[in-house]
């Protein structure tokens, strides 16, 4: 079996407290959940651009970093720790908003386009590749294209909120699969859930 492990895990989101608890920084909230549930601090760190850690378990190291160079700009922070640890794409889970989603529903892919998410379309282009992994956290779709900006830049609903972190804690469940390099069946435990209700959003 050909096992790809992650050893870097980037959370997409914009810096400052005015976008805390925002859809677009779903990914953000997601790396800093993850961290929590193994005791870890994020630093600031220069060379990074972002906030920086590392989970060090059973001989593994896995690089966690939050961008702080504002969501367009993702790239720029996500090459710098790849080539300072000489990480090379497929060994790499970019954890992202998605609006194709509903809220309440997580999943993950290998590969493929930016799909209109610019915080992808800039780490595609520092990269110079598409082949890299991303965990797609559903937020919905506000129905209309003109309203995009201003929908993932607010906080959502509490109802909505509860079930993003429900996609959470349900993306937090697979990490270890994707640190021992198991990532087809994390892709199959992720796809297999159902979507979640989310009438009355």
């Amino acid at each position: 079996m050909n096992l790809t492990p992650i050893s870097l895990i980037v959370g997409l989101g914009n810096p400052g407290p005015e976008y805390d608890g925002t859809r677009h920084n779903a990914g953000a909230d997601f790396v800093k959940a993850f961290a929590d549930s193994h005791f870890l601090t994020f630093k600031t760190e220069g060379k990074f651009q972002g906030f920086y850690t590392r989970l060090q378990q059973d001989g593994m190291d896995c690089h966690l970093l939050i961008p702080t160079t504002y969501m367009n700009n993702s790239g720029q922070a996500v090459r710098a720790l790849a080539n300072f640890f000489k990480i090379s794409p497929e060994h790499i889970l970019i954890a992202h908003d998605d609006l194709d989603l509903n809220p309440g529903t997580v999943r993950m892919r290998q590969s493929g386009g930016h799909g209109g998410h610019n915080g992808l379309r800039d780490i595609i282009s520092h990269l110079g590749t598409k082949d890299f992994c991303r965990l797609r956290i559903g937020i919905g779709h506000p129905g209309n294209k003109a309203d995009v900006t201003n929908f993932v830049l607010k906080k959502a609903p509490n109802k909505e909120q509860n079930l993003i972190q429900e996609a959470i804690d349900d993306a937090m469940r697979i990490v270890p699969e994707l640190l021992d390099g198991q990532i087809q069946n994390a892709i199959q435990t992720l796809h297999s859930q159902p979507q979640r209700e989310n009438d009355g959003i």
